[in-house]
């Protein structure tokens, strides 16, 4: 009977395993084509917002990563470098924890203001969903590009919520192709 018991729990482990292995495959020859925009939420940073007096240019103010977020977004680069997939250029919210993101997953990046939070504000979302799509629009259309932001922005632009260090990868009109968090 223990055999038995010890057979099922495999064989459940494994089928349980390959769906996530077809995904992750699956995304992987989708990003290889290009001309995908990668909206990642930056790594985990506990807690919610930011104090009410930050800084933008003052991490000691802000909400920052944990050491688990830093991990996180070292494993998310090294899943782009791992399965050689092409990147045009990363760009990343000015807020610490986005930045931070971007430097331990990628290493280069450029900020753009229109990629930063709204979380205190909603009513400035739509200027800045606006003004990230027109930037993104002269954007070359066969090329990944990588977009380290925020909840508000990821749901501004795709409709979609993602949680702490996860992709969501859409294409040029951001309708939602997948959402990936890497392990």
């Amino acid at each position: 009977m223990q055999i038995r018991s010890l057979i099922f729990v495999c064989l459940l482990s494994i089928t349980s395993f390959l769906p996530a292995f077809a995904n992750e495959q699956k995304i992987i020859k989708d990003l290889k084509e290009g001309g995908k925009l990668i909206l990642i939420r930056h790594s985990e940073a506990p807690g919610t917002g930011d104090p009410a007096h930050f800084n933008l240019n003052d991490c000691k103010t802000q909400r920052n990563l944990s050491a688990e977020g830093i991990e996180q977004a070292k494993r998310l680069g090294e899943f782009f470098r791992k399965n050689n997939i092409s990147v045009e250029k990363v760009y990343s919210s000015e807020y610490c924890r986005c930045k931070d993101t971007a430097r331990n997953a990628f290493k280069d990046f450029e900020t753009f203001s229109g990629l930063n939070s709204t979380f205190a504000d909603s009513s400035k979302t739509p200027a800045y969903i606006k003004k990230t799509k027109e930037f993104i629009e002269k954007l070359d259309k066969n090329k990944n590009y990588i977009f380290v932001a925020h909840h508000t922005t990821i749901q501004g632009l795709a409709g979609t919520f993602a949680s702490s260090g996860e992709m969501v990868i859409v294409d040029r009109s951001y309708k939602v192709i997948s959402t990936f968090k890497v392990n």
